[in-house]
């Protein structure tokens, strides 16, 4: 039985995340166990773990650290593969400007970044923030979770603050929207996205059947 845990600290669509696992597990043909939990034990004994997260980094960080999901994330990080996404990615950096500015968990090296209230694109046309909709995600890397994921292909982003880092090793994927950012970072047995697999259709099943299938090595 591969166990998948979700998270659970009151942040973000998890059931939607939970059901599109549920779904790729069929497709493999094996049996598959995704439970929805705050519950330390239980996320310790899963095979593989997802850290998702939606709002605002101030409300996430608090109920992070009141469920103490933080020592939680820090272990598994110890032992198995670990998906982070959306807001998830994001507080594993050191700090955000969110909120007039938060600490996270410090896990990963890099901030998070306001896009700004004056967002132009190439042409000098403006754009909107939050940057919602599909985009297309360069891969920078090769990494286990691109298998079968056709470079460029579109993903579904919902985020007004992005990922910046000075550490590229840890970039496994760009997209671009004003500027070039952050889409997928990789150390180790952590893989984060910016993007919603489970919003992402055929590319994002992909990505999260290849996470069902991941050892958390990336040779």
């Amino acid at each position: 039985m591969n166990k998948i845990a979700v998270i659970d600290y009151g942040m973000g669509n998890l059931h939607s995340v939970a059901k599109a696992v549920e779904h790729v597990g069929r497709e493999l043909g094996e049996p598959v166990e995704v439970v929805v939990t705050p519950d330390a034990d239980i996320i310790a004994s899963a095979d593989r773990v997802i850290f998702p997260g939606v709002g605002a980094i101030r409300d996430c960080m608090a109920e992070i650290l009141r469920l103490n999901v933080n020592e939680i994330v820090e272990d598994a990080m110890k032992s198995k593969p670990v998906l982070a996404i959306c807001v998830g990615m994001q507080a594993l950096m050191k700090r955000s400007e969110e909120n007039g500015g938060v600490d996270c968990l410090g896990f990963l090296e890099g901030e998070v970044r306001y896009f700004g209230d004056n967002l132009t694109g190439e042409n000098g046309e403006r754009l909107k923030v939050p940057h919602m909709g599909w985009n297309q995600v360069k891969q920078t890397r090769p990494h286990p979770l691109w298998k079968d994921v056709p470079d460029n292909s579109r993903f579904y982003f919902v985020h007004s603050y992005y990922v910046q880092t000075e550490n590229q090793e840890m970039v496994t994927g760009v997209t671009h929207y004003g500027a070039d950012i952050v889409a997928t970072l990789a150390a180790d047995n952590i893989f984060a996205t910016q993007f919603h697999p489970e919003k992402s259709q055929q590319a994002g099943l992909t990505l999260l059947r290849n996470f069902l299938q991941w050892d958390g090595s990336v040779e």
